[in-house]
């Protein structure tokens, strides 16, 4: 019995499933299966009995997986508490990053992690869609906004004020909004998701709240596409001012009417 053995047996009885802890622990299922035989042999006993599609644990897997749980986590910490001591960064990070954020700022700052503590590996996911931590295998996801899951916990890392941006060429081409009043002439560039279109612009200034029903010939569900299609001169887009910082510094687009906050 090996000591990632157990770690697969915590998984199952979490899972009630071989092949969901299987896909957690990023390893076959076949692998998962001989290691569960390899613990029922070493213990001579059942963890886990089968009922219908599910697993449930048996008596003697009841009274053991909790004690082995402690183990394992007085294992691991005396494990960090070495590491800690020698200052050693090793094992594989898993994190998920909205589009545009994670390919055109945080990937960098990655590598330069990497190249700093060179035993880290990294399993990037890079989507604007929410995932299921559990099914996806991920340690960490960097996203806007808080979490709508009371099952996660996260903390605020810096405020991101929202901008609508465009190119001083479309607004050269098509005239400059003074006020979002003036927007529904203007071409939306809209992100979407899970068949919703994000085509509702809402600005305040000085206590007053303005909605604006916006129209427009491209959206998409890719963050870094709608910033594209901006720095392009495709038309006005809403983004955060961390997606669009290094356009708005090198001066490939503009904030406009800024004095109104969206």
């Amino acid at each position: 019995m090996l000591l990632k053995d157990l770690q697969v047996v915590l998984k199952v009885a979490e899972f009630r499933s071989i092949t969901a802890a299987a896909t957690h622990l990023d390893m076959r299922t076949a692998t998962a299966s001989a290691a569960l035989k390899r613990v029922k042999s070493a213990l001579g006993a059942e963890l886990f009995v089968r009922k219908t599609r599910q697993l449930r644990l048996s008596s003697a897997g009841e009274r053991y997986i909790p004690q082995c749980g402690q183990a394992l986590l007085m294992l691991d910490q005396a494990r960090q508490n070495m590491r800690d001591d020698l200052d050693i960064v090793d094992g594989a990070l898993r994190i998920t990053l909205s589009s545009d954020l994670g390919r055109n700022l945080v990937t960098p700052w990655l590598d330069e992690f990497m190249e700093t503590y060179p035993n880290v590996s990294l399993r990037s996911h890079i989507s604007d869609s929410n995932i299921d931590f559990y099914r996806d295998s991920v340690d960490i996801a960097l996203r806007y906004g808080s979490p709508n899951d009371a099952n996660l916990y996260g903390f605020k890392i810096c405020n991101a004020p929202t901008l609508l941006c465009a190119t001083q060429e479309y607004l050269d081409n098509n005239g400059t909004p003074k006020h979002p009043q003036d927007l529904p002439s203007h071409n939306g560039l809209f992100y979407q998701l899970y068949d919703r279109t994000y085509d509702v612009w809402e600005f305040t200034r000085g206590g007053t709240a303005y909605k604006i029903k916006m129209s427009g010939n491209r959206a998409s569900n890719d963050g870094d596409l709608v910033r594209r299609w901006c720095v392009a001169g495709k038309g006005l887009a809403v983004k955060s001012c961390l997606d669009m910082s290094i356009d708005l510094l090198s001066g490939k687009v503009v904030s406009v009417i800024p004095e109104f906050k969206l």
